[in-house]
């Protein structure tokens, strides 16, 4: 009686490092702008989603806003930067 393997093939990419798009609480700017600066950076996020976001770092002092790739994950937080939000990203663990 013979054995056969079968060998199972790994057709699953290696998957490029994520990270996490942090929001940070300020004094300076409206909750409604917030929300919309956090609508116009990021796509296909929906308002109730923003307010969520915005609420979160309000109350807690720190948010995520989304977790991707690198070169995403810059973008938006540059982006937030340039809007006067403060925003920072961190390796996804």
């Amino acid at each position: 009686m013979s054995v056969e393997t079968i060998e199972k093939r790994s057709t699953s990419r290696k998957l490029a490092p994520r990270y996490r798009v942090l929001l940070h609480n300020d004094d300076y700017n409206p909750m409604e702008y917030v929300v919309q600066v956090l609508i116009t950076t990021v796509p296909n996020l929906t308002q109730p989603q923003a307010v969520s976001i915005m609420m979160e770092a309000h109350t807690n002092g720190l948010a995520l806003v989304i977790t991707c790739e690198m070169e995403h994950a810059e973008f938006y937080c540059e982006t937030l930067k340039s809007h006067g939000l403060i925003s920072t990203i961190e390796p996804e663990e």
